[in-house]
C-alpha cells in the first residue's frame, strides 16, 4: 500500500494522532533515531526527510544524539536534526542508561550537553540507571543543567557569550554558567542529607 516504511510509518501516526484528539504530547520514535543509525546522515536520510515532510506538525519525534547513548550532544547537530524533521526534537537522552548491561551504575553529573540546547528542543527525556537510588545524583544535576538552561534563555544576550564554552567543562565558563563539578557537588551534599535523613526514620 505504501512505497516507502517512512510513509507507512507516518500515515499510522497521523491517523492515531487525529483518533486521539491531536494531544498536546504525542510522541513518535523513528527507526533511525540517532545519527548512527542514519545512512548516510540525517540531513541526507531520505528516511528521514520522508518523516519531516509527512508526519503532523504536533507530532514530537525523538532523538538520541550521534549515536543510542551520546557522549555529547552539540547545537549543530540539532540544528541538522530540526531541519530535516522541520520541528525541534525530543531528546531521549540514554547518557545514564544501564539497561544494556546492569553490571555498570552511572553516578556522575549530567554533562557534555552544549550550553544554550533547551532553546533547540522540544522536550527532554532522561532514561536512568535501573537501580532506583542510584539516580539521585542524575536527576539532580539534571535540575542545576536546566536552571542553568533557563537563566540562559530569560538572558540570552549573556548566553550567546557563553555558547563557545566546551563541551561539560566547567573551566574557563563565564560565571553564571553551569558547571558540571559544582552540581556534582551540590547533588552529593543533598544525596547526603536525605540518606542521613531516612536513617533517622523509625525501623531503619
Amino acid at each position: 500500500v505504501f512505497p516507502s516504511l517512512a510513509q507507512a510509518q507516518a500515515s499510522v501516526a497521523n491517523e492515531v494522532y487525529q483518533e486521539l484528539g491531536q494531544p498536546s504530547v504525542f510522541l513518535f520514535c523513528p527507526t533511525e533515531y540517532c545519527s548512527s543509525l542514519c545512512s548516510p546522515s540525517p540531513s541526507q536520510s531520505c528516511y528521514l526527510q520522508t518523516i519531516g515532510q509527512e508526519l503532523l506538525p504536533g507530532i514530537g519525534v525523538i532523538w538520541t544524539g550521534p549515536k543510542v547513548v551520546s557522549q555529547e550532544l552539540s547545537a549543530a547537530l540539532l540544528e541538522e536534526v530540526e531541519a530535516v524533521l522541520r520541528r525541534r526534537p525530543v531528546i531521549w537522552d540514554n547518557l545514564y542508561a544501564n539497561d544494556y548491561d546492569c553490571r555498570r551504575v552511572f553516578l556522575g553529573p549530567y554533562m557534555g550537553r552544549a550550553p544554550g540546547l533547551m532553546s533547540r528542543l522540544h522536550g527532554l527525556l532522561l532514561n536512568p540507571n535501573c537501580e532506583l537510588q542510584a539516580n539521585f545524583v542524575p536527576i539532580h544535576t539534571l535540575g542545576t543543567w536546566f536552571r542553568s538552561e533557563l537563566g540562559r534563555c530569560a538572558h540570552p544576550d549573556h548566553a550567546g557569550a557563553e555558547a563557545v564554552a566546551a563541551l561539560g567543562d566547567s573551566r574557563g565558563a563565564q560565571e553564571g554558567s553551569y558547571s558540571p563539578q559544582e552540581a556534582l557537588e551540590l547533588a552529593l551534599r543533598d544525596w547526603v542529607a536525605e540518606i542521613n535523613q531516612q536513617a533517622l526514620e523509625p525501623g531503619r
